[in-house]
């Protein structure tokens, strides 16, 4: 069975750095054949993505307000898609998921808290 399970939130001071970890399993091929993203959800709004790495290795960020403080990365071997975020704000405050879609199929995980406090 797929399945996203995410790491690595919490709470976090104004201009401080956390990383989130997507660990998956149950895919055919591991995540190597996977787009994998990130979005986010705030307290009455709508889930946003974050940022995207593609399987053929590209990383993108979506979002202008992470524009160089957000970083997307992947271990292939580890099946494992990271986060990394520096110069946290409080607008971060969010639940964060990790997703792929394949075979037309949309995978969640559970989200994460990341709160940052000014």
């Amino acid at each position: 069975q797929e399945q996203l399970v995410e790491s690595g939130g919490g709470l976090a001071q104004l201009g401080g750095s956390l990383r989130l970890s997507c660990t998956a399993s149950g895919f055919t091929g591991g995540i190597s054949v996977l787009t994998m993203s990130w979005y986010r959800q705030a307290p009455g709004l709508k889930r946003e993505l974050v940022s995207t790495h593609t399987k053929f290795g590209h990383a993108v960020n979506y979002l202008r307000s992470v524009q160089a403080r957000f970083t997307i990365s992947r271990d292939n071997a580890n099946n494992s898609v990271y986060l990394r975020m520096n110069h946290l704000k409080p607008e971060d405050t969010a639940v964060y998921f990790c997703n792929t879609f394949i075979n037309a199929s949309n995978y969640w995980g559970q989200g994460i808290q990341v709160t940052v406090s000014s």
